[in-house]
């Protein structure tokens, strides 16, 4: 049918982007000026800081919670229809996914005001994010068939949705005591382009037939909407780049999201930090086309009646067939705009900071405008867990990390993390933080144990971005 067609492309299509959200390496590091993107309260200690464009902030992520490329084409021995039918017909369901993420900053650069209990910040950035779940009644139907089996085929199955947008931020903290640092971003989100279906049910049935051996039913209420795409397809190679410039500058949709966030010291060595990330939305009205196939429809096949069907011995009898059900069940195209919501994230954590104080690196304590006056030493070691969520078409989707922070003097900072989500129970990572001068580097990977064998990993994660920093003279 054609409708599945469009279905199963949208699937395809969500696979290939690459859709990161858990940064728990990147979270409350404050030596890095990014990790003031994760939480707009990020307790930094600059004066300034500008990253350099485009690689000031780099992130990649994919993730499959249900198989991994060895699964399927290890050399084994086995059948590979025996592991496709074992490990993802059988194996997998409907809350499996496969999602990937990517973020590009184009400019990020923030700066302590005149009263340094306030710190702004400022940038923009390109965000490509996508999910698919598992749409297990479709494979089954698309590797089988209905002709012999009398299961009924769950349309709901089919959930997924994928977004590319260029994001404008300015943010906005303030430290309100000693204790408590609050911040808030706002952001404009012009999307690139979009597609969605997640509000799908309906089912596909055989049946004993009256006329026939079998008749099926079909009950279906699907939808994918898109925008972007279609004007990005017809577009010709040397318009290509014109037009996605032109979405990405305000010309295509638009939407509002904002990002809030605190630190609170319980003590000068203990904190709790939190933050809620793209609370937001965006209007697709720039290129909207969407399919839609809704309606009830039974039939028994072909049914030639004789002596009667040879009264016009030229009928289609297929034909007639198909009109039959489009009338019944149609598949219809429009250009409704339409309006969908971020994928919020939610962060949450308690550090415990310990060892040998490192020397602040800011102006000096003195005087009531001094920024440190009102600060918490900065140690040497730092241990404690984050709670990561973010909302998703199947329900929130956690994860929880432990953590271990050390500082080398002002030069360089590592983080380890382990973390158990839905996609590994086993995932170590590391990030690294070096200060040479102004000069800011850092890199992050997750899911290290993984990269012994890429193609058995079902995670991977990666960070890294330069930037100059300045923590004002002594």
């Amino acid at each position: 049918m054609r409708i599945f067609g469009i279905f199963l492309t949208t699937i395809l299509m969500g696979c290939l982007y690459a859709h990161g959200q858990n940064k728990q390496l990147l979270y409350d590091f404050t030596d890095i000026p990014q990790s003031l993107m994760s939480n707009p309260a990020a307790d930094v200690d600059f004066k300034w800081y500008s990253g350099f464009p485009v690689l000031s902030g780099i992130s990649f992520y994919a993730g499959s919670s249900g198989v991994s490329a060895f699964d399927l084409f290890a050399d084994d021995g086995l059948d590979i229809n025996a592991k496709v039918r074992d490990r993802l017909l059988n194996g997998m369901t409907i809350s499996d996914e496969l999602s990937g993420n990517y973020q590009i900053e184009f400019l990020n650069i923030g700066w302590r005001g005149k009263d340094p209990d306030y710190f702004y910040s400022l940038g923009v950035y390109n965000e490509g994010d996508a999910i698919g779940y598992w749409f297990k009644d479709y494979a089954i139907l698309a590797f089988d068939g209905n002709a012999d089996t009398f299961r009924r085929f769950d349309l709901s199955h089919l959930k997924t949705r994928g977004s590319i947008v260029n994001v404008y931020h300015f943010g906005v903290q303030k430290r309100a005591s000693k204790k408590l640092v609050i911040g808030g971003r706002a952001k404009i989100y012009s999307g690139i382009l979009d597609f969605t279906s997640t509000r799908n049910t309906g089912y596909l049935q055989n049946t004993e037939g009256q006329n026939n051996l079998i008749s099926t039913t079909l009950d279906a209420d699907l939808e994918m909407r898109t925008s972007g795409i279609n004007e990005i397809r017809a577009a010709a190679s040397e318009d290509l780049g014109s037009i996605i410039t032109k979405r990405a500058l305000f010309g295509g949709d638009l939407g509002l999201g904002i990002d809030l966030g605190f630190t609170y010291y319980l003590n000068d060595q203990t904190l709790i930090t939190g933050s809620l990330l793209d609370l937001g939305f965006i209007y697709h009205s720039s290129d909207p086309k969407n399919w839609t196939l809704k309606g009830n429809a039974t039939s028994e096949g072909v049914q030639i009646i004789l002596p009667g069907a040879l009264v016009d011995p030229d009928a289609d009898f297929y034909q007639q067939l198909i009109d039959d059900i489009e009338e019944l069940a149609p598949f219809e195209e429009n250009l409704k705009n339409y309006l969908t919501f971020r994928p919020t994230k939610l962060n949450a954590s308690i550090r415990h900071n310990f060892g040998k104080q490192i020397e602040d690196r800011g102006d000096c304590a003195c005087g009531p405008n001094a920024a440190q006056n009102s600060r918490a030493p900065r140690y040497a070691n730092a241990f404690g867990g984050q709670l990561y969520a973010i909302n998703r078409p199947r329900g929130p989707q956690t994860a929880l990390s432990a953590f271990y922070l050390r500082r080398f003097g002002n030069v360089a900072a590592v983080k380890a993390t382990y973390t158990v989500d839905k996609f590994s129970a086993t995932n170590i990572g590391l990030g690294m933080n070096l200060q040479a001068g102004p000069v800011n580097l850092y890199f992050m990977a997750d899911n290290l144990l993984g990269y012994r064998n890429l193609f058995d990993s079902r995670y991977a994660s990666f960070q890294l971005g330069l930037n100059i920093i300045s923590w004002g003279k002594k």
